[in-house]
């Protein structure tokens, strides 16, 4: 059965993209099987991932108000080595009709269910708000990983956004846990960055993963390309930090 991971933070501009790409692509590399969820409406990871979100034939709204339930028609291949479940902007839509359902919550899981076992890896990239989709999201995932970067209010971002996760617990996933937060666009030579890493490691603990997604000109530059960094500049720091965060959550996950 696929280890499922949500990338959540209800905070934007923290790397929440740039890690599902990113690792997805590192996993992929490593010969796992890996399925990417865009679960955004703006579609970065669509077009992170090489494929125009303009111009798709079916995406993941499609699936989530049963128009297409054929999951496996909508699934891309993306040129890094994933499948890709697409998304653009019908998942705003999509959202609205889900607030309609019965079994809102459930609307992912119900629609992917048939092809959990083809992968071992599922990553879901969650929207910057704690919304119906961020809770499709994290009901079908064994655990979150959350991009936070060493930032003041990055902090206060962070427990509200464990309330959540705790509050999902109890009333649609009693198995989700925290798989790890993420440290990104950390600057080493920045004091304040130093300070709330090490606020970080002493509150939280075995919680913060030990990979550090460095601030990196090429992770800037690789969504403009439609690629991952492992393609674009893979002998760089940010490709390094994140085939290493791909090694850390191989081993958590066994």
């Amino acid at each position: 059965m696929s280890k499922i991971f949500s990338i959540c933070n209800q905070k934007g501009g923290v790397g929440k993209t740039t890690t599902s790409v990113n690792l997805s692509a590192s996993l992929a590399l490593n010969e796992k099987k890996v399925l990417l969820i865009d679960m955004d409406p703006q579609g970065n990871a669509t077009m992170g991932s090489g494929l125009d979100k303009h111009t798709l034939d079916y995406s993941l709204a499609d699936l989530l108000l049963g128009e297409n339930k054929n999951v496996n028609e909508i699934i891309c291949k993306a040129n890094e080595g994933y499948d890709l479940l697409p998304s653009n902007q019908a998942l705003t839509f999509a959202e609205v009709k889900l607030l309609e359902s019965d079994e809102r919550e459930m609307a992912l899981k119900n629609s992917i269910k048939s092809i959990l076992g083809n992968y071992d890896f599922i990553i879901i990239d969650c929207p910057p708000s704690l919304n119906i989709l961020t809770v499709n999201a994290l009901a079908i995932s064994d655990s979150v990983i959350i991009p936070t970067q060493c930032e003041y209010y990055a902090l206060e971002g962070l427990a509200a956004l464990l309330e959540t996760i705790e509050k999902i617990k109890i009333s649609v996933n009693e198995s989700l846990k925290v798989g790890g937060i993420l440290r990104t666009m950390y600057d080493p030579r920045n004091n304040l960055a130093q300070d709330v890493s090490s606020e970080l490691e002493s509150y939280f603990g075995k919680d913060v993963l030990d990979t550090i997604i460095p601030r990196n000109i090429s992770l800037a530059e690789a969504p403009s390309h439609g690629a991952s960094i492992i393609s674009y500049d893979r002998g760089c720091k940010g490709s390094l930090s994140y085939l290493a965060l791909a090694g850390e959550i191989v081993k958590i996950s066994k």
